[in-house]
């Protein structure tokens, strides 16, 4: 079908592909559009295409009266997305990522290399399972820029644009970050040899419950156990009313101080599998029913440009179910 313009002349179809409401976008338009829209933030954006932040909300106001149309909704914190918004960047997200394979941030034609991808997540859940899985990513290429923390903090990074993919131990709420349910952690009771000859291994805590545990250290991550106190209260029923004798924000070494003889913990299973199988830990308990905490793999907003990002997700995704 051909169409005439304001001047008479016919124009082909072709141009029907350029969002409703204009006749034609600025492709820098589009871009910072799809930056906002995937960081959720101006500010963000801004720092992702080296512009400052009055000229993302220019073009951004630009745009929006360009489509006579909302594109997003501004909070207290960043923007979200309004309903045409997820429209367009369907329709544009594609393409663009498709050209930015091939052009610099000027649009000029150059082959470039992707940016490194930023992933971050638990220390002992990045080191025990992710990272040995993306070796052969980095075979091919792929730089990555690893970062440990806790989980609320990098979600909160990950909203402003610092990281592209995070390992969360918890689904986001809002629907400003998308996520994907990645791996389940079976949470473990464990003890040293000694400690458990002590107290009459196994079959004490089946027959005695945690009452059997009276006067074995506790060893946890945090002050308020919080990996513990969720053990205590699936598997026992039971609040648990005990202090730590000893904490230490890092699994692997409460892991080290137990197999020390230091005291007992709650451990995730694939963190202590090995002393586990080699006799160093003791299990002190097999329910049937343990507890299990779902770790899910977030991204922010839309699809990045960086194709090296998509291609980590896809590959954690795609190995998760061997772990």
């Amino acid at each position: 079908m051909r169409h005439k313009d304001s001047n008479g002349e016919a124009r082909g179809e072709a141009e029907s592909v350029q969002p409703s409401g204009a006749a034609q976008v600025d492709l820098n338009l589009l871009r910072t559009f799809l930056a906002v829209y995937r960081t959720g933030s101006f500010t963000a954006a801004a720092r992702l295409l080296g512009l400052s932040q009055p000229t993302v909300t220019t073009q951004i106001r630009t745009l929006e009266r360009q489509l006579d149309r909302e594109l997003f909704q501004r909070l207290a914190r960043g923007v979200t997305p309004a309903p045409y918004a997820d429209e367009l960047a369907s329709r544009i997200v594609e393409p663009l990522d498709a050209l930015a394979t091939v052009t610099g941030p000027g649009g000029s034609l150059e082959v470039q290399q992707p940016e490194p991808v930023h992933l971050a997540g638990p220390a002992e859940l990045l080191t025990h399972r992710v990272m040995p899985t993306l070796a052969p990513l980095v075979d091919k290429g792929v730089r990555l820029r690893i970062t440990p923390g806790l989980t609320e903090p990098l979600l909160e990074e990950l909203r402003a644009g610092r990281y592209d993919l995070v390992v969360s131990t918890y689904r986001p709420r809002g629907r400003t970050l998308a996520s994907v349910p990645m791996t389940d952690e079976e949470f473990v009771l464990v003890t040293a040899p000694a400690w458990a000859e002590r107290i009459g291994g196994p079959a004490r805590i089946a027959a005695d419950g945690p009452a059997a545990l009276h006067g074995v250290p506790l060893v946890a991550y945090a002050e308020d156990v919080p990996i513990v106190r969720r053990y205590w209260r699936h598997v026992f029923g039971k609040r648990l009313v005990r202090h730590p004798a000893v904490t230490m924000p890092d699994l692997n070494a409460v892991k080290a101080a137990v197999a020390g003889g230091t005291g007992f913990s709650v451990l995730p299973r694939y963190l202590c599998a090995a002393e586990l199988a080699s006799g160093v830990l003791v299990l002190l308990h097999d329910p049937d029913d343990p507890p299990i905490n779902t770790g899910f793999l977030v991204q922010r907003p839309g699809s990045s440009g960086n194709p090296h990002v998509a291609l980590v997700r896809d590959h954690l995704l795609a190995t998760f179910r061997d772990w």
